[in-house]
């Protein structure tokens, strides 16, 4: 079959549409949930958005709502547990991992179907996507990318500095939460496309492969978003023409060509961070002014009992916070 027949094919067409999409919002929310160090964060809702699957099949409903439903509760219930419990990240994030999984096998148990009836969730299944499928996962993709894009400035003081975005008028607790639900439907959008136990890599890798590349925030956002589609788009299409001679699922084969591309980008990002420190050795450090003055309390030397340390031609004498240094008939002070 050409390329031309296969992209006339209707599921194929349904297929990239939401691997567009997917890859366009996936990666929008992980920059701020790398930013905040919670990359696994994306694994523990999808975990929770199993039980979600289980109860759509177990009442008859869209799992996919459901899992909506599902996900974004157990995103707000981990970031209560973060900011007033006792209990540290990782370890909520470990008890959404245990409980969404095993409430997910229970409950489809209960539905009367084996947990292999999960599968073209844990995995992805993007092939069989249906048409109110795309519709639905292009909506909650556009609200993923228009938010993220739209409070970009908010989201990123908050992820970055939460005492600073605090005194600066922000409110805190609602991005806090307002990243958590992003996350929760970005999993449940990516969930027919690489899987639920496979959300979390098209939500970080990109993020990781932009950032060996880029240096401020905004472009690694826009590269990141970039990379994800190629990714989600280019998985998709190596898996079509493969299937030809084996078995090739799509999403494994989108993550793992979101790998490769970190694996190719890693060494340019070593080789521009060393090229950068050479060319500006101490970015942050602005040259140290000498001031002049006439009068000083007291004479420096060495048996006036102040920290002596050598500077150049001379020594300097530390007290009260700062350095003097006698010069003939006065001091510099630095």
């Amino acid at each position: 079959m050409s390329p031309a027949e296969l992209f006339s094919l209707p599921f194929m067409q349904r297929a990239l549409l939401a691997a567009v999409f997917t890859g366009l919002a996936a990666p929008a929310v992980g920059t701020y949930l790398v930013q905040r160090r919670l990359a696994l964060m994306g694994d523990g809702i999808g975990h929770v958005a199993v039980t979600g699957v289980a109860i759509g099949l177990l009442t008859g409903t869209s799992p996919t709502w459901t899992a909506v439903v599902v996900a974004v509760l157990g995103a707000i219930l981990i970031e209560v547990i973060r900011e007033r419990g006792h209990t540290n990240g990782d370890v909520a994030l470990a008890l959404l991992f245990y409980g969404g999984l095993a409430g997910g096998v229970l409950v489809t148990g209960l539905a009367g179907q084996s947990a292999a009836g999960l599968q073209q969730y844990l995995f992805g299944s993007i092939t069989t996507i249906s048409p109110g499928d795309v519709l639905v996962t292009i909506g909650l993709a556009a609200l993923v990318v228009v938010v993220c894009v739209g409070l970009a400035p908010q989201l990123f003081a908050v992820s970055q500095d939460q005492e600073f975005a605090r005194v600066a008028g922000l409110n805190v607790r609602l991005y806090n939460v307002m990243v958590a639900v992003l996350a929760a439907v970005s999993v449940t959008v990516a969930m027919r496309t690489v899987g639920l136990l496979l959300v979390s890599a098209l939500m970080v890798i990109p993020v990781a492969t932009s950032q060996q590349l880029t240096r401020s925030f905004r472009t690694t956002l826009g590269t990141a978003m970039l990379l994800g589609t190629l990714a989600s788009v280019g998985g998709l299409v190596i898996a079509a023409f493969a299937s030809y001679r084996a078995t090739v699922a799509p999403g494994p084969t989108i993550v793992l060509l979101s790998l490769a591309g970190f694996v190719v980008t890693w060494p340019i990002g070593l080789w521009l961070r060393r090229r950068a420190r050479l060319k500006e050795p101490f970015p942050g450090l602005d040259p140290i002014e000498h001031e002049v003055t006439d009068e000083h309390p007291h004479d420096h030397g060495p048996d006036c009992g102040h920290a002596a340390v050598p500077h150049g031609d001379h020594v300097d004498y530390v007290h009260d916070g700062h350095r003097h240094a006698p010069h003939g008939r006065h001091y510099d002070e630095h």
